[in-house]
């Protein structure tokens, strides 16, 4: 055994199920009870550069993309976990954070803002832009909130 590498798990979602969504397709639920700042697991998928997406023909097809803060995105729907299945909310109770791993990589965590109880519907606030100069109307929001924006724009591109 000696010389063997441990790979340590990261890509386990063990407090997310994944099911039928009252806000839109499959939504990730809580399995259990979890506190502030509880971690969900890690955003995974196959990484693009910036011209790699560009590059692609996406036809308003059903995506799983994140683009991080150094303009990688990681795209969920190839080898990715439960994480993808967040839906969006304006009053989410989950947060996307960006922190380095040992390797210098960029790497993106889900972690609840706020207790949520088992069974709960984990959201976050997508905050999208429109590059392609959208209106808001073509990002509808269904998630219910009192402080629901109408749009899962982000909020300076709803106004």
């Amino acid at each position: 055994m000696s010389g063997m590498k441990t790979r340590k798990q990261t890509s386990s979602t063990p407090f997310i199920r994944v099911g039928p969504s009252g806000v839109h397709g499959l939504g990730a639920f809580a399995t259990r009870d979890l506190p502030a700042q509880a971690f969900l697991g890690l955003y995974e998928g196959r990484r693009y550069t910036q011209q790699e997406i560009a590059a692609r023909t996406w036809n308003d097809q059903l995506t799983y993309l994140f683009t991080l803060s150094n303009q990688e995105t990681i795209d969920g729907a190839k080898g990715g976990n439960g994480t993808r299945h967040l839906n969006h909310a304006c009053d989410p109770n989950c947060e996307a954070v960006e922190e380095y791993d040992e390797a210098g990589e960029l790497m993106l965590k889900f972690q609840t803002l706020v207790a949520v109880d088992a069974g709960d519907e984990l959201f976050i606030d997508y905050s999208l832009t429109a590059d392609d100069g959208s209106t808001a109307d073509k990002y509808p929001c269904h998630c219910g909130s009192p402080h629901c924006r109408g749009t899962m724009l982000s909020p300076a591109e709803a106004d």
